[in-house]
This record gives C-alpha cells, sequence and structure tokens, in this order.
C-alpha cells in the first residue's frame, strides 16, 4: 500500500503545474488569449495556402505566400521587440490584435467573393505577419510580469500548452470547414478567435516598463543584439534551437514520406500530428520541470535527445515506428523550449526583454525555413530516409560541439547564476517597494 501510494504520489508530481493559472488573473487573461490566437491561427494557416492552390493549381504560388511573409517578419519582428522595450504592451498587443481582426476579416470578404482576388490573400499574408511580428515580442516580455519569479517556468509550461492544443485542433478544425462549408468560415473562425484574444489584452492589468526606456532604433536593436551575444547562456539556447531546427527539421519532407517511402498517403495527416502530440502529453506532464535548477544541460540533453529520435525515424522500417519517434521527437522539443523560455525569461532585465524577444523569434522562425531547403536539397541528391536520418545525427552533434564550446551555457544553474540572481533580487526588491508605498504615501 505504501509502495501505491508513492507511486500515486509521484504521478501526482508529473502532472502540469497550474499555480499560475490558479494565482495570477492577468496570466490567466494571458493564457486564455494565447491559447484562443494559437487556434484561430491555425485554422488560417491551413485555409491560406488551400484558396492559394485552389485558385491557381501552383505549388510555386503556395511556396511563394511565404516569402512574402519573411521580410515583414524579419524586420517588424526586430522592430517591434525594440517598440515593445517603450511603449505601453499591453496598448501595443490590443491594437495590432484589432489590426490582424480587419486585416484576416478581409480575408474572408474575398474568400466569400465568386473569385476571389488571388493578390490580396499574397498582400495580407504580408500584412498579417508584419502584424503579428510587431505583437509576439509584447507578449512574450509581458509573461513574466504576470507570475512570481518561482513560477516562469511552470507558466512556460502552462503557455506551451495552449499553444499546442491549437497547433492540433486547428487544422482539424480548418479540414472540416473547408471540405463542409468552405474556406470563407475558416477566416471568421479566425476572426472570432482574434476578438476574444483582443478583447482579454484590453482586459489585462497596466503593466508600465520599470526603468528608463529606449526609443526604437537601429541603435536600440542593436544594443539588444550585442546584450544578446555577450552572454553565452543566451547564445547557447539560440545556437542550440537553430540546430534542431536547421539540421534536423523534417516536416517538409512528410508528404514524400507518406506517398513514396511507405505509399500510403492517408498517412500524412498523421506524421503532420505526431510531435505535436508529444509536445502536448510532454507539457500537459510538465509538473517536474519547475523543480530543475540545471537549466542548459537540460536544453543540451532534449535537444540532443529530440536530433537522436529524428535520426531513428528516419531509419525505422516501420510507419508506426516513424510515428512513435516522431512523438519523442515532439516530447523533447517541448522540454528543451520550457527550459530555453524559462532562462530568457528569469535572466533577462525588463529594458532589454522586448527586444531579446525579437532576436529570438527570429532565431526559431528562420530556423525552419532553412531547414526545409536542407532537408529537400539532400533528400534529392540521397534519399528522403537518408536526408531525415542524416539531419537527426547532424543535430546530436551540433548540439554537442554547443555545450563543449559554451561551457557556461552546460554549467548554468538558475540558483546560482549571476543574471538570474539580479533579476530575482529586482523582482522581491519591487514586491517590498510595492507593499510599503501605501504606508508611505
Amino acid at each position: 500500500k505504501g509502495a501505491a501510494v508513492t507511486w500515486r504520489e509521484r504521478l501526482r508530481a508529473l502532472r502540469v503545474d497550474l499555480r499560475p493559472l490558479r494565482g495570477s488573473r492577468d496570466f490567466r487573461l494571458l493564457w486564455v488569449a494565447g491559447t484562443v490566437f494559437y487556434l484561430g491561427g491555425m485554422v488560417s494557416y491551413v485555409a491560406i495556402p488551400f484558396q492559394i492552390y485552389d485558385l491557381t493549381g501552383s505549388n510555386f504560388a503556395v511556396g511563394a505566400v511565404g516569402l512574402v511573409e519573411l521580410v515583414p517578419l524579419i524586420v517588424f519582428g526586430l522592430y517591434g521587440g525594440a517598440l515593445a522595450d517603450h511603449v505601453d504592451r499591453r496598448r501595443l498587443l490590443v491594437v495590432t490584435g484589432v489590426a490582424q481582426v480587419l486585416l484576416t476579416a478581409t480575408l474572408a470578404v474575398n474568400a466569400f467573393l465568386d473569385r476571389p482576388n488571388l493578390a490580396v490573400i499574397f498582400v495580407i499574408a504580408a500584412l498579417l505577419s508584419a502584424a503579428s511580428s510587431l505583437q509576439r515580442p509584447s507578449r512574450e516580455a509581458l509573461l513574466p510580469r504576470t507570475v512570481e519569479h518561482d513560477q516562469i517556468t511552470a507558466a512556460n509550461a502552462l503557455f506551451s500548452l495552449g499553444m499546442q492544443l491549437g497547433v492540433l485542433v486547428g487544422p482539424a478544425i480548418g479540414g472540416l470547414l473547408i471540405a463542409f462549408v468552405g474556406i470563407g468560415w475558416c477566416f471568421v473562425v479566425d476572426v472570432t478567435g482574434l476578438t476574444i484574444a483582443t478583447a482579454l489584452f484590453f482586459a489585462m492589468g497596466s503593466y508600465p516598463h520599470i526603468d528608463e526606456t529606449t526609443p526604437p532604433s537601429l541603435r536600440g536593436i542593436g544594443e539588444g543584439v550585442r546584450y544578446a551575444l555577450s552572454r553565452r547562456d543566451l547564445l547557447g539556447t539560440y545556437l542550440v534551437d537553430i540546430a534542431a531546427m536547421l539540421l534536423a527539421m523534417p516536416v517538409v519532407l512528410f508528404p514524400a514520406l507518406a506517398k513514396e517511402v511507405f505509399e500510403r498517403p492517408a498517412l500524412l495527416g498523421p506524421l503532420y500530428s505526431a510531435e505535436t502530440v508529444g509536445a502536448l502529453l510532454a507539457a500537459a506532464l510538465s509538473g517536474w520541470t519547475s523543480r530543475v535548477h540545471l537549466h542548459g544541460r537540460a536544453i543540451v540533453v532534449a535537444a540532443a535527445a529530440y536530433g537522436a529520435c529524428i535520426g531513428l525515424a528516419g531509419l525505422a522500417p516501420s510507419v508506426w515506428v516513424v510515428l512513435l519517434f516522431l512523438a519523442l521527437a515532439g516530447a523533447a522539443d517541448e522540454v528543451s523550449a520550457v527550459f530555453r523560455g524559462t532562462i530568457w525569461n528569469q535572466t533577462i532585465p525588463d529594458g532589454m526583454r522586448g527586444r531579446l524577444a525579437g532576436i529570438e523569434m527570429l532565431s526559431y522562425s528562420l530556423g525552419p525555413l532553412g531547414g526545409q531547403v536542407r532537408a529537400g536539397v539532400v533528400a534529392d541528391l540521397w534519399t528522403v530516409r537518408g536526408s531525415i536520418a542524416s539531419g537527426g545525427w547532424a543535430c546530436v552533434v551540433g548540439v554537442a560541439v554547443t555545450a563543449a564550446w559554451l561551457r557556461d551555457f552546460w554549467q548554468y544553474d538558475a540558483r546560482t547564476d549571476p543574471y538570474a540572481v539580479a533579476e530575482r533580487a529586482a523582482r522581491a526588491a519591487r514586491v517590498t517597494s510595492e507593499e510599503e508605498s501605501p504606508a508611505g504615501d
């Protein structure tokens, strides 16, 4: 009986830590807004390429929408980060949210026309990329302000859980809407989600900047880049993520894997969703992450495990084994993402957090784009399996080299790291000051 209780307690300890949701109204608002935002966004993510292909019959046209989104992502991601370190972040969330509602509504109107305009889709896709890139740094910079310092790891896991729910359910809803009621209703669903998310952002409390702000400029962006490069722990998080996405990202090869290797096109859906399922399970069982302090080592081990699972998926003889390794890869990537977010949110000063969020957004947005090119070229020159397997094992090597080179990153300990200690002390001092200020008045 004692053993049974022990196992029950261990299983209970794995459950996702809900303290941030219970203790912070603004985190609840931010979490629900983010979940709804991702859910609606993934419905449109399915609808836009389908509509372009339906209008043109061209795979190149479908791929071109990613190209028109790239420049706004880079430019406005960096500028949005600098803007988030100067203006009211909550207000920026609301303004960019309203912009996304209006832009997506335009896509809906265009989709309901007898002859939708292709140029409108491309222009709106570029503008949506700009608005989303302006918004995201503020959303990420606000997250650590809404919870206590020791709950940041749990908050990251919860936020990721909501995102993975959207990523998993959104495409399924989009596919059903396209099949039964039409593409236009996909955008209507997204407009509804964006409206709800924007209203929740508006309902949040005010979070004025703590320190003197820096107006958005090339100089301010440069300061953020120099700060990121000066810290080997932050540099390690970027390089490990880039190694994983650039070398081991297999998604672009899933159609060929399903159709040519296994000759079962119906398995394309499970291939696309396997990593998300694994990530969702890892987030739901993330209670243990709050008790880990050696975040650098956790990131390295998780990223290497991701690469190894992708490498084994490329070698697996059965599609069911492939799906298993893809799910394990998704779980490993989720663990890496939780601890990367913890290092960022527990150590970066508030006055730099927006710019660093913009830089971080570029690191995990550009990596997959390069990874698609690498995977496709290697598959054409060699084989689909060879491309997947070689990318996975190259990721393991890249992560190991990064850990060996950046020893400070490997040895990172949240209890003793000077940046984490300084940020923890600064937050405690602000709490004390806020508690004493009414009496002083």
